[in-house]
């Protein structure tokens, strides 16, 4: 991994400006915000001229996600450290806060201690914002506002990675990699429910649309676990063409993308039938898929290509590649505001 960096205060507030400001209109209005790990920088993407305009510098080592606040004015990238999950780097103790129109920090929460923040998400109710942190078994609550943190809820295990939390935003779902295992925390009480034992080792975790159920990829057999979330215990599984990483489902409903990174492919689970139905081909090592609210497109990082793929959704068929930063992973949409 790179070091951290140092610069003059002018120069870590200040972001390529190489297009019109957020939020210009258009049939995909939006901005696509990328988290580049190899450069420790945010990715401003205009959708819909699908091009890099901006890069703003994160001022620490390394950003691996991202969120966007619910108007699209800012984007939030924890800054976890200089290692991988599980193993040895530095311990990351900060999330900043990027203004989207000025392209520039603009704000900062000090955790107070190492505790390599990661997944940040917002929860669509009451509006705050909760990020993994790994280090403490816990998520944390956050007001995004403010930019105080509030609370924190134990997941009971360590390594929780990421978190996917449900539309009426009362449940949230980590998964926790070496053991894994799948957290269910009640958000509104900030407690753990139970944790499900869904695999030797997991990564990643996403909700069906209608939130019943919750995906979490086997890192040590090719297959996708399936949660039943009315019952919290393991459902079945989905057979992939090898190990799977992120997934994401379509707004109808009938279908979860899934990267595969070891094949460079994106395969398509038909939901009604739990199989792979076809795979698409993109640039070397997907990690993470972002479906745009539209339905129209979804998004692939590809992180040993330093590309982001464009699949056309309705054609089946990768439309566009967009060059963005070092080691590309997370991805989080900015609607137009």
């Amino acid at each position: 991994m790179t070091t951290p960096h140092r610069f003059p205060s002018a120069i870590l507030l200040t972001a390529a400006l190489l297009a019109p400001p957020a939020g210009a209109a258009g049939p995909s209005a939006g901005l696509l915000l990328v988290a580049n790990k190899g450069d420790d920088t945010l990715s401003i993407v205009d959708a819909g001229a699908g091009r890099q305009v901006a890069v703003v510098r994160e001022e620490g080592t390394t950003g691996h996600e991202v969120a966007a606040s619910p108007d699209g004015r800012r984007a939030f990238v924890p800054v976890y450290g200089s290692g991988g999950v599980g193993t040895a780097g530095t311990d990351g103790r900060l999330l900043r806060v990027i203004d989207l129109d000025r392209r520039s920090i603009v704000g900062t929460v000090d955790f107070g201690r190492g505790v390599r923040p990661h997944r940040p998400v917002f929860e669509p109710v009451r509006g705050l914002l909760y990020v993994t942190t790994e280090l403490e078994n816990s998520v944390t609550v956050i007001d995004p506002v403010t930019l105080r943190i509030v609370g924190s809820i134990p997941t009971g295990y360590p390594e929780s990675h990421m978190l996917a939390v449900t539309r009426d935003g009362l449940r949230g779902y980590t998964a926790n990699v070496r053991s894994g295992t799948v957290s269910v925390l009640d958000l509104a009480a900030r407690k753990l429910v139970t944790t499900i034992q869904a695999a030797p080792r997991v990564q990643r975790i996403a909700l069906s649309v209608d939130d019943r159920l919750a995906f979490t990829a086997d890192q040590t057999a090719l297959r996708l676990v399936v949660i039943d979330t009315s019952s919290n215990t393991v459902r079945g599984s989905i057979p992939l063409p090898g190990l799977g990483f992120g997934t994401a489902p379509t707004p109808d409903g009938r279908w979860l993308l899934v990267a595969v990174p070891a094949l460079d492919v994106v395969g398509v689970v038909d939901l009604a039938s739990m199989k792979v139905v076809r795979t698409l081909d993109v640039p070397k090592a997907p990690q993470e898929i972002l479906v745009r609210p539209d339905g129209a497109s979804a998004y692939v990082s590809c992180d040993s290509a330093g590309q982001v793929a464009v699949v056309d959704l309705a054609g089946w068929r990768v439309e566009r590649l967009i060059a963005v930063g070092r080691t590309d992973d997370g991805l989080a949409w900015a609607p137009a505001n």
